[in-house]
């Protein structure tokens, strides 16, 4: 998390990871910019003043036309 809630802000949880990269590794290729790692779920914290912000915030940032899927967006406490 790069810095705490503040002004109401909630933090929630991202599980995110990219497709086209789990796609790749599974046939024992890499892709062409993002490491293998992001064949597996990673965790990320977003703040944001409610849940459909966080998503937006995390498409933003790790958009779905890139092969970035999200599993889960959920409230976390801090």
């Amino acid at each position: 998390m790069l810095h705490l809630p503040n002004n109401g802000q909630h933090v929630f949880e991202v599980a995110i990871y990219n497709q086209e990269v789990r796609s790749l590794v599974k046939e024992n290729l890499s892709h062409d910019f993002f490491d293998d790692y992001w064949a597996d779920t990673q965790l990320r914290d977003v703040c944001a003043k409610d849940m459909n912000e966080a998503k937006k915030l995390i498409a933003e940032r790790f958009p779905p036309e890139d092969g970035f899927i999200v599993e889960k967006v959920a409230e976390t406490d801090v």
